[in-house]
């Protein structure tokens, strides 16, 4: 069981109280999962500019938003397909301007080693998120939930070294926590890739 899931049932019953008063408001899954991507960039903003106190807090708003969504969507019975694939896609841009606000920070410092370990951070995220939507594909119908470094896990890093880098005033937390998913996101992709290959062997595919 990976830590998204074990969150995912410690918070299931607050969180669906927390859902249906949403759903009650009328308020669509859909808006909330557009609204939790505009507080991911105002946040990838101030972190863009090194207000990493800042940056941080909103992030941390983000996080409630990215669960409620999907429980607002069953409250409401609206657990269509378009929701689904439309919260997948705003996840990515998600990570594309958080990274991209990293990346952009320590380009200005003229820090490109640290440039390039966004880079890394950011197509290691999108190949986990990749590995797991093909091997869901109907023609592979292989499910991926293996790996260390699922979205949780990813985001909490995120949101650590940026509040750190904040509170301490220093970009050791921030270098040390692009490294970590540069590196970690990267195997749990192949982590991933090496699960479906196995179950497709054994499989005969």
């Amino acid at each position: 069981m990976t830590l998204t899931d074990r969150l995912r049932k410690l918070t299931r019953a607050p969180l669906d109280r927390c859902a249906g008063f949403v759903a009650r408001l009328g308020i669509h899954p859909d808006w909330i999962s557009v609204f939790a991507l505009l507080l991911v960039a105002v946040a990838a903003w101030f972190i863009a500019g090194g207000d990493f106190v800042v940056g941080g807090i909103v992030l941390l708003l983000s996080l409630p938003l990215d669960a409620l969504d999907g429980a607002v969507a069953r409250a409401m019975d609206r657990q269509g397909a378009f929701g689904m694939v439309l919260d997948s896609t705003l996840d990515r841009y998600a990570d594309g301007v958080i990274f991209a606000a990293f990346g952009y920070y320590f380009a200005e410092s003229g820090r490109m080693d640290m440039l390039l370990a966004a880079l890394a951070a950011l197509t290691g995220s999108y190949l986990v998120s990749y590995v797991r939507a093909r091997a869901d594909d109907a023609e592979v119908n292989v499910s991926v939930t293996v790996g260390w470094f699922s979205r949780l896990e990813r985001v909490l890093v995120l949101l650590v070294m940026t509040l750190a880098a904040g509170a301490l005033e220093s970009v050791a937390p921030l270098e040390i926590g692009l490294l970590v998913l540069a590196i970690g996101t990267n195997i749990t992709a192949l982590q991933r890739l090496w699960h479906v290959y196995h179950i497709l062997r054994d499989r005969g595919d």
